[in-house]
């Protein structure tokens, strides 16, 4: 049954073809029956044949065959055909037209419709009774409901049509929507996961590599210090591995919230970073000027990222006598960020392209992450030698 019914749906023009030769065999019995016998007009046979043709036709050209359907209905007025078995093609051109067809055909059948009720009743009238004008009336008005009834189905479907077309647009625009967001929301996510990647694989390896270097240097000569440097080693390991099982943590967590998870560093945490970093050979001072006070956690974590990541850079361009300084502001309405030193700093194309790290994803990371808590970032030469980053946090106190 399926398969019939699917057969029926992709070949419409054979289905109203079948009707159309249903719909002339009721003309051809109601012509053998009433004109021919009569001694009627034999005009009626090809005006059955031409009203046969717009039912088959009726869903592949609707416009042409409803002026068809009226140059038949003219042409059976002068011809003197009454209304017959044929004439129910009429009403299926009408309720094509509303359904599917232009605006203009679907008014123009209406119009037809209603009048052409009107004048087959003054054509072909009802005659020897009393009462024979208030009967054509009646008629005119009942053969008139048919027209009425057939366009306002078709043009409630057009209209049902066209508001499932567009839910459907609406439904496929807001899945678009979705997928876009969806898309935008891995790749940010996969940025800043890049970000926290990279600042902890170069933050604590390249404290790592110089503990290494250090432990090798003097391991005949001072077995303390390169034990000392070893443990360094051992402690800074454990850090990064710590913060690499938050980060696959969050990357395996599902809706359910499972991960392990541990709190985000801030700017509390720096007092700890600088003594790692001084623990690794880089002398630096730390200042903090203004009332301390907690700040959003994307703040906490983008100013502790700067710091770490400035500090890797001078580690690694400034030179074995570069000393840093790392000064932190608190103002009223922002927080303030002054990290310099006195190395050779880095190259004009280094930091212009954003970082010798990897990619560029240094400075770049930086800022992003200063970007996305709507701060400012400056990065260069220093004058005097070194190297200098400044950077403006907007802030709001936690609460």
């Amino acid at each position: 049954m399926q398969r019939l019914y699917d057969f029926l749906r992709r070949h419409p023009t054979a289905v109203d073809t079948f009707w159309a030769v249903v719909l002339l065999g009721f003309s051809g019995l109601w012509i053998a029956a009433t004109e021919l016998r009569a001694g009627g007009s034999v005009a009626a046979v090809p005006l059955a044949f031409a009203l046969s043709t717009v039912v088959a036709l009726r869903r592949r050209m609707p416009e042409k065959m409803l002026l068809l359907a009226i140059a038949v209905g003219v042409t059976q007025l002068i011809v003197d055909v009454e209304v017959n078995p044929g004439d129910f093609a009429m009403l299926v051109i009408i309720y094509t037209v509303a359904a599917n067809g232009a605006r203009w055909a679907s008014r123009l059948g209406l119009g037809v419709g209603l009048v052409a009720s009107t004048i087959a009743t003054l054509r072909w009238p009802n005659e020897g009774e009393e009462t024979g004008q208030w009967a054509n009336a009646v008629a005119a008005f009942f053969l008139a409901v048919p027209f009425l009834l057939a366009w306002v189905i078709g043009d409630s479907l057009r209209t049902r049509r066209a508001y499932y077309a567009e839910l459907e647009e609406r439904a496929a625009r807001l899945q678009r929507e979705r997928e876009a967001q969806s898309k935008a929301a891995v790749a940010a996510e996969r940025a800043r996961i890049a970000r926290e990647l990279h600042d902890v694989v170069a933050h604590n390896v390249s404290v790592m590599v110089v503990q290494a270097d250090g432990a090798a240097y003097v391991l005949d000569a001072s077995p303390e210090q390169a034990k000392q440097a070893l443990e360094t080693i051992s402690t800074t390991g454990r850090q990064a591995l710590t913060e690499m099982r938050r980060l696959l943590g969050v990357l395996r967590a599902g809706d359910d919230g499972g991960g392990e998870y541990v709190p985000q560093p801030g700017v509390d945490q720096l007092t700890d970073l600088i003594e790692q970093v001084r623990g690794a050979g880089l002398p630096v001072a730390f200042e903090v000027e203004g009332e301390s006070r907690p700040l959003a956690s994307g703040v906490e974590l983008t100013a502790y990222r700067i710091v770490q990541e400035a500090l890797t850079n001078t580690r690694k361009h400034g030179g074995p006598e570069a000393r840093a300084k790392v000064r932190l502001t608190f103002g009223d309405s922002d927080l303030s960020l002054l990290i310099e030193d006195d190395g050779r700093g880095a190259q004009q194309e280094l930091y212009e392209g954003g970082g010798e790290d990897g990619q560029g994803q240094g400075l770049i990371g930086m800022r992003e992450r200063v970007g996305m808590v709507s701060g400012t970032l400056d990065a260069g030469p220093r004058p005097g030698g070194g190297f200098r980053i400044n950077a403006v946090l907007p802030v709001k106190t936690a609460r």
